[in-house]
């Protein structure tokens, strides 16, 4: 792998988390604010952004109803965009956007909560491509029957790869169009590498949704404060009597030690286990919803062959992508260089391309939705077209 291509896949993962006493900058002048400035990270309700949010009951693989829930809408006219989110993340991360598509072109939004993400009720138990797939297509069906209306795709790293398999699996009847957002098969794969140090990286727990959202801005993962402040709320929930790794450790060496002693010692031990339990959810209420690190064994199956999928898709097709105007792997270059599919490299954005710069993601996709003829522009929209 070249230093170039290793720069890139690297340049994909979120800064790492502000060190301590350093106030959690990012090279000083970007995030000061002036003097007698504050920034504000309290948490935004979706209702700012979406029309409606409901439930969708699906069958599951032994057909018994569940629910999926958080199905955040928007629009009344127009072909449906899918949203499909990141590894993580919720269809909260769509929020800025779809306020921003829904006032260029005329459309639908859905944005779901993939199982294990968000407020769904499943478990990641059963994080496989083909399951994952499988939720996108009942969805689909729950929501619209056996006429869904015309339906492009779009989704974001691990979703834009669930995008692709549920295209490539016909699992989408009336699916017109595809847009993966910062995911190739290449660096992808070799970002995977690199992913559990990220995510030991992180803080375990947060002291507030502020503290999160603050930690999400300053850190990188999201550069863009209006998004953070809504998205973050579907990326972190209550604990459950969750401890932090402080917490942990000293439990652990209490144990070492009383190893020897009585009955006696065990219950101080025990006791004093479940005061710290007590005391890291009364300072630190806040955690991950989901443990990445825990899907590990599912992430190859997300992209491993993406790109032949992707490029055998007999649909039109198109590619976002953050950071400089390189793809890592020569066959997805090749067809890209004769016309099989439209890219745009969207420069100054991190991973979570839709959430940093939601304005250019949309003009991306409301072009090439009018370029295709799938949408009528609205409001005075005048195409932006591409170029690398």
């Amino acid at each position: 792998m070249s230093a170039l291509e290793k720069s890139m896949h690297l340049g994909r993962l979120p800064s790492r988390p502000p060190l301590p006493g350093s106030g959690g900058s990012q090279s000083g002048a970007k995030m000061r604010m002036g003097p007698g400035r504050k920034r504000d990270f309290s948490p935004v309700s979706w209702s700012q952004y979406f029309e409606s949010m409901e439930d969708v009951e699906v069958e599951n693989e032994t057909g018994k109803d569940i629910s999926f829930a958080n199905v955040y809408k928007s629009g009344s006219e127009g072909p449906v965009l899918l949203l499909l989110h990141g590894g993580g993340h919720s269809a909260l991360s769509w929020a800025v956007f779809t306020a921003a598509i829904i006032s260029r072109v005329q459309c639908r939004i859905v944005a779901l909560d993939l199982r294990g993400h968000g407020d769904v009720n499943r478990e990641h138990s059963q994080l496989f491509f083909f399951s994952l797939c499988r939720d996108v297509g009942n969805v689909v069906e729950a929501m619209y029957g056996d006429l869904p209306p015309p339906i492009m795709l779009i989704g974001h790293s691990m979703g834009g790869a669930i995008a692709v398999h549920t295209a490539s699996c016909n699992l989408v009847p009336s699916l017109l169009g595809l847009c993966m957002i910062d995911v190739v098969e290449g660096t992808a794969m070799d970002a995977l590498n690199s992913m559990q140090n990220f995510l030991r990286g992180r803080p375990k727990t947060f002291k507030s949704l502020e503290n999160a959202i603050e930690w999400s801005v300053k850190s990188g993962q999201i550069r863009n404060l209006e998004s953070a402040r809504v998205s973050m709320v579907g990326q972190v929930k209550q604990c459950e009597g969750i401890t932090s790794p402080e917490g942990s450790k000293s439990i652990v060496e209490g144990i070492i030690e009383e190893e020897e002693e009585d009955e006696e010692g065990s219950e101080s031990v025990n006791k004093r286990k479940k005061e710290d339990d007590m005391e890291t959810k009364k300072d630190h209420p806040y955690t991950w919803r989901i443990e990445l690190a825990k899907t590990e064994k599912y992430w190859d199956g997300w992209f491993r062959g993406l790109s032949n999928l992707f490029l055998s898709c007999p649909i039109p097709k198109l590619l976002l992508l953050a950071g400089k105007c390189v793809l890592a792997q020569a066959t997805i270059t090749k067809y890209y260089r004769l016309g099989k599919f439209q890219m745009q490299v969207l420069p100054q954005c991190g991973h979570a391309v839709h959430e940093d710069a939601p304005d250019k993601v949309a003009e991306a996709v409301a072009t090439f939705l009018i370029r295709h003829r799938f949408a009528e522009p609205i409001g005075g929209f005048q195409c932006v077209f591409p170029g690398c």
